[in-house]
């Protein structure tokens, strides 16, 4: 087993089209997929559940922030690493991704071309 695949990863994002192409993308990089959520609200609870080592979460959810979302998850020790993304190019959502705790902030249009060893790299050791 490489690293990668050790490193356990939650898709939140409430697009059904998005999830499946995420997965298959985070699949085929030899990462492992434990889990996906579809609002802010089931994030949390998968979060609490699976206790992922990465978090791909959308910034625009039915029920809330992914901001907000974030700042949550990351408040927590051990914090799993989040990843935001959104269909949208938002001016500030770089700044707000670092205030919040996320580990950076990717368009969804690009996530392919993305370096995720970057924002996620390599899960601590329990």
């Amino acid at each position: 087993m490489t690293i990668l695949e050790e490193m356990r990863v939650l898709i939140v994002d409430d697009s059904t089209c998005f999830r499946q192409a995420a997965r298959a993308l985070l699949e085929r990089r030899g990462y492992d997929v434990v889990g996906e959520a579809t609002s802010a609200d089931a994030a949390l609870e998968a979060v609490a559940g699976l206790a992922p080592d990465a978090v791909l979460l959308d910034v625009l959810l039915p029920d809330g922030s992914g901001f907000g979302v974030c700042a949550t998850i990351t408040a927590a020790a051990p914090a799993p690493a989040v990843l935001l993304v959104s269909s949208e190019d938002f001016g500030p959502c770089f700044s707000l991704a670092e205030h919040c705790g996320a580990r950076g902030f990717v368009l969804k249009s690009r996530l392919g071309q993305c370096e995720l060893e970057r924002f996620w790299g390599v899960p601590h050791p329990a």
